[in-house]
């Protein structure tokens, strides 16, 4: 079993590399088209909305609640009472989310004034500031759509995921980046205002990404006409699972929207220095965090279907060591590179220095919680495997309220930094009181096996960050480096920190069988 769980993770990580080095080519350009000042900030708000509401409609919580559900349906029933789920699953969260597109692209001013609300007031007081208001209100009649495709996009993809077919909803994310991509490029030069140009890419994006799966869904007879379903006992069942879902799934999306909206208020660019550091921390959560989160959750929802109380504390432990094997180090590597990193990727056009300063303050105060947001991606779908929605709403409210506390008492003296480090203390809170609701009611609790193995990690990260400390220039040096110089030195470091990272791990006992290796406890 551990064996699947690693080669299905190693695919998922690997397509989601794929995305993420095309994602991150993707903020290079928007970074040079746009900077980070007034027109970057209002894309980034436009963007962030149906984003936002993509992970409480589709990729969060609709498949938090659907995976276990339909993984019971399955298990149980058999194909045909799949098809017949899908198809009502299809057609109720369809229409709902249909009406909800075509209010938002309608209501648009409506909602920017409730989340851009500093660029509001700043409309009404006739300030130069509320010209972002109109824009940005503008740009989400073309991004809001967005939600609506990648919401079928996110069934589709549970869908595959729970037949074992990872690759083709982790690749899917980078039909976005190229649209983007393309816009950027080709588009941008056409228009008056570059950000509509990447607006559309995002349109363009989501469109794309549907219809690339559903040739994959019909080639496993699993492509089915929508039907409303509102009552089906299966339905109500996701429904009931997903109402209180939105809140435990979604809270680090909650926290960010709710930093952009604070941010606002801030001086010109917060909204970006936040937006582009979040990108970098998006990097290793996403490659390694939401990969493995979504490898393990059918796995988890079937062990519990099954009634196998041991495979399901294996397969949690194995992701936990997972996730600090490569959480840890990205961390702590992030930490020490954050102003190369930021001026290789982002320096050029209207991306200044002093927006490299800015952006890597935002990125070690987001990347303090790294760690802590990836284990939240793994000790959840415990309880989401479980149909246990309660306990983790419970904690996902907890820390929201922590996150709003923070960010009072951080930002009037650390600004946007304060609302990036709010973030973090919140996230570590959420995987804290996870963990301890696990434990407390004794369905996981990390095996000395695995205090062993984070013992290790953290000691050979941290003298591997020690080192890349020691070595690496300031940033005016770094910019002496050209952009050549940089990429080679970044390349060397990079190679010198895994190396040395995965060489002390071996001096202090670790072994690759210590995640391929099947115990008893895993096979009864």
């Amino acid at each position: 079993m551990s064996g699947k769980l690693l080669k299905s993770g190693m695919i998922v990580s690997f397509m989601t590399l794929i995305s993420r080095v095309l994602g991150l080519v993707r903020d290079v350009i928007v970074a040079n088209v746009l900077g980070a000042g007034a027109m970057a900030d209002v894309f980034f708000m436009a963007n962030r909305i149906p984003n936002f509401l993509r992970r409480l409609f589709a990729e969060g919580a609709f498949s938090q609640a659907f995976v276990p559900v339909l993984a019971e349906v399955k298990e149980k029933h058999g194909d045909d009472a799949v098809r017949e789920l899908i198809a009502k699953a299809a057609g109720t969260l369809g229409l709902i989310v249909t009406v909800v597109t075509v209010l938002a692209v309608v209501g648009s001013p409506v909602l920017m004034m409730l989340f851009g609300a500093g660029w509001f007031n700043a409309y009404l007081d006739g300030a130069p500031e509320g010209d972002k208001y109109l824009q940005a209100s503008f740009l989400l009649k073309i991004t809001f759509p967005y939600l609506w495709f990648i919401t079928f996009v996110a069934l589709s993809g549970a869908v595959l995921n729970t037949y074992n077919k990872f690759a083709v909803a982790a690749f899917t994310p980078v039909f976005l980046n190229v649209a983007m991509i393309g816009s950027a490029i080709y588009l941008a030069p056409q228009l008056e205002n570059p950000a509509e140009a990447i607006a559309w890419g995002v349109f363009l994006g989501g469109l794309i990404q549907f219809l690339f799966q559903l040739p994959f869904l019909a080639k496993a007879g699993l492509l089915v006409l929508p039907r409303w379903g509102w009552q089906d006992p299966n339905v109500t069942k996701i429904r009931t699972l997903m109402i209180p879902a939105l809140f435990g799934v979604s809270v680090s999306q909650i926290n960010l929207l709710l930093d952009a909206i604070i941010a606002s208020f801030l001086v010109t660019g917060a909204v970006s220095w936040l937006y582009y550091s979040d990108r970098l921390l998006e990097f290793p959560l996403g490659l390694f965090g939401i990969a493995i989160a979504t490898v393990i959750l059918p796995g988890l929802s079937r062990h519990y279907a099954a009634a196998s109380e041991a495979a399901f504390k294996y397969t949690l432990d194995w992701a936990v060591r997972f996730i600090c094997l490569f959480g840890i180090p990205s961390m702590l590597g992030l930490i020490v590179l954050a102003e190369p990193i930021i001026a290789s990727v982002f320096m050029r056009g209207e991306f200044t220095a002093e927006d490299v300063v800015k952006t890597s303050h935002s990125l070690i105060a987001y990347n303090s919680g790294l760690v802590a947001l990836m284990l939240i991606k793994v000790l959840a779908p415990a309880f989401y495997a479980r149909q246990d929605i309660k306990t983790p709403v419970r904690i996902a409210i907890i820390a929201m309220v922590a996150n709003m506390g923070f960010n009072l008492m951080l930002a009037p003296f650390l600004s946007y930094v304060g609302l990036a480090l709010a973030t973090a203390l919140s996230g570590t809170l959420n995987a804290w009181l996870l963990y301890r609701g696990l434990k407390q009611r004794d369905i996981y609790s990390f095996s000395s096996k695995t205090c062993w193995f984070i013992a290790k990690a953290f000691s050979a990260a941290a003298l591997m960050a020690g080192c890349l400390f020691y070595v690496t220039p300031d940033l005016t040096g770094w910019i002496a480096l050209g952009l050549s110089g940089q990429v080679l030195h970044l390349l060397a470091y990079f190679a010198f920190a895994i190396l040395a990272y995965f060489v002390l791990l071996f001096a202090f006992g670790v072994r690759l069988s210590d995640f391929k290796r099947q115990t008893n406890a895993e096979s009864k």
